[in-house]
């Protein structure tokens, strides 16, 4: 796919800030493409720790909630907590059990199932829960557009908090807009307009994890103590791909460290099951590894199950669902693919590909693939995805969008079609009827307002440097910077006209392509590309041509062939020898 690229260019005092922050100054201008502007700013961003986090009292309504609560347990009376089946309402749901019950509660937690629930609390698990005697529901990552159900809990004599970070449904009345929240005795979700928390982002696990520690201010126990869930909080944000800015950045640095040497059972048989006992735990591995495989059990089988293996109190009970979950994973991989496969050959055959918003059809595919397989079209396409199945009771769907595009907002504007709908800017789940797939699919092209220079990905260059610049102390310097993900993605540096001394195709499945390059006289270094190789020699025939091009496919050596590069800089260990490596990350001619 042809791509933009987009050297960022901002102003700023490099050379003053860089001594004054004891850095060089490549990683200022990294700082300031980020936006941050003074030096109190990025002292924070790069040596901030846990004092940096942000009052939890701050947050609208969870003194009233954490006074709830606490009068229920006092009380003795149940409470249940009612959580979702993907990373962030699991951690949350467990962050929420192991706090109430170190402040003596009676709880439990209930997780809807994806196929037979579907998203977040419904009128069956109310019912379910007054037939069990559970005098309180607490709800964790889900809840704030619950409007009949927790009304329904209200009627039948019970006490609901809301604790969620979704964005709030609304209504626009005579052009302003109003939003539509549940009668629950307390709402704890940062994203209400009345809420002043200084950042609204956070995840599920996170506002879980924040209720926790008020609680336990309120119950006198150390406020140390709610540090043991910085981990299941961190994990959340990297799992639930939240944006890792302020203080998300910070959670997910603070639960990568605690997860690097964490204590829980459950979660140290999954590491093992995967391989990563002797790996330092980075965003990659909760986001690509480990993580997707509490996520399978909530896509193929019951949630409950990676709750289950997050309490597990021996190991010979954990080591069995870690087995299972990773097993899970494996499977959901393969259905994955051949989804993705589909959905690839219904835009081709009906004509999608130009339209730009892309909305398919897959009755087959298992309803729990949807997002994944809209982030994948998303990824092939670079325009917003929506994948809809055949459900239990009709067509559910999830959507995967682009940054100049807010999916939320567009569904929202088209809300009649659905029978229930929400979510993020980036990313939406919905419900509707069959027959209003392909009004959806007109209406949300008719009403979309992205240009042709929106469709095009851009890769955005940081800094235009040359690689003979990067040494060992820059690349230390850089993990400085890390967690990379969402919003803070690995800088980009761009150097042009590097000659390639030799390139070959590696890999199991030949998709890999090493490198030699000569990016400076008498200077060579090695590199890497994990994109399509066609790209590299395509970019040759442009520039040469296809003699060219089909020789240094078949790894011949052509004198004299240069591209332009962007590129991140790393330390690759192969057989006990560290080396300078370039991740090649876009070429062009």
């Amino acid at each position: 796919m042809k791509e933009k690229w987009v050297l960022t260019r901002k102003g700023a005092d490099y050379e003053g800030l860089a001594n004054a922050l004891g850095v060089d100054p490549v990683i200022v201008r990294i700082l300031v493409n980020r936006g941050m502007k003074t030096e109190e700013e990025m002292r924070t961003y790069l040596y901030g720790g846990k004092e940096a986090l942000h009052d939890p009292h701050l947050l609208k309504d969870i003194d009233l909630a954490s006074e709830i609560i606490s009068e229920k347990i006092s009380a003795g009376k149940k409470i249940r907590i009612i959580g979702d089946y993907d990373i962030d309402g699991v951690m949350g749901s467990y962050i929420l059990l192991q706090g109430f019950a170190r402040c003596g509660a009676v709880t439990d937690a209930a997780i809807p199932d994806r196929i037979k629930d579907g998203y977040g609390i419904n009128e069956a698990l109310i019912l379910q829960a007054k037939e069990d005697a559970v005098d309180t529901i607490v709800t964790c990552d889900n809840g704030i557009s619950a409007i009949e159900p927790i009304a329904l809990a209200k009627s039948l004599g019970m006490t609901v908090v809301v604790t969620d970070h979704h964005e709030v449904p609304f209504d626009v009345v005579d052009g302003q807009r109003m939003e539509r929240k549940p009668g629950a005795d307390a709402i704890v979700n940062p994203k209400q307009e009345e809420d002043h928390y200084p950042f609204p982002g956070l995840c599920g696990g996170a506002v879980a994890m924040k209720l926790i520690q008020v609680l336990y201010e309120k119950c006198g126990i150390p406020a140390s103590e709610a540090e043991e869930f910085y981990q299941y909080a961190g994990f959340a944000t990297i799992g639930d791909v939240m944006d890792l800015q302020g203080e998300n950045r910070l959670l997910a640095k603070l639960g990568l460290e605690a997860l690097n040497h964490t204590e829980n059972l459950g979660l140290r048989a999954l590491i093992a099951q995967n391989d990563l006992e002797d790996a330092e735990l980075k965003a990659y591995h909760v986001g690509f590894r480990i993580g997707p495989c509490l996520n399978a059990s909530g896509r193929l089988e019951t949630a409950q199950l990676s709750l289950k293996l997050l309490q597990s109190s021996e190991t010979k009970d954990a080591v069995p669902m870690a087995i299972e979950v990773t097993n899970l994973n494996l499977q959901r991989k393969e259905m994955t693919e051949a989804a993705v496969l589909q959905a690839i050959r219904s835009i081709e055959e009906n004509g999608y590909g130009t339209q730009r918003v892309l909305v398919v059809y897959l009755p087959d595919c298992h309803e729990s693939l949807a997002g994944i397989v809209a982030g994948r079209l998303r990824e092939r396409y670079h325009r917003p995805s929506l994948v809809i199945t055949q459900g239990e009771a009709g067509a559910k769907g999830s959507g995967r969008s682009i940054e100049q595009y807010s999916m939320f907002e567009e569904l929202n504007r088209h809300g009649e079609l659905f029978t229930k709908y929400g979510g993020h800017p980036m990313a939406a789940g919905f419900s509707l009827p069959e027959e209003n797939i392909s009004l959806l699919r007109t209406a949300l092209n008719e009403s979309c307002s992205l240009t042709e220079a929106d469709l095009i990905p851009k890769v955005r260059i940081d800094v235009d440097m040359p690689m003979s610049y990067v040494s060992t102390a820059l690349i230390d310097q850089l993990s400085m910077l890390e967690p990379f993900g969402k919003a803070n993605e690995k800088p980009v540096f761009a150097q042009r006209n590097v000659e390639i001394r030799s390139c070959r195709i590696i890999g199991k499945n030949r998709n890999v392509l090493r490198m030699t390059l000569r990016p400076a006289p008498g200077y060579e270094v090695e590199a890497i590309y994990f994109g399509d190789p066609e790209d590299l020699f395509s970019a040759i025939e442009e520039k040469y041509d296809k003699i060219t091009a089909d020789a240094m496919r078949q790894g011949r050596y052509r004198d004299g062939v240069k591209l332009h590069f962007c590129y991140y800089p790393e330390l690759n260990t192969w057989r006990g020898e560290t080396k300078l490596q370039m991740q090649i990350i876009s070429v062009s001619a």
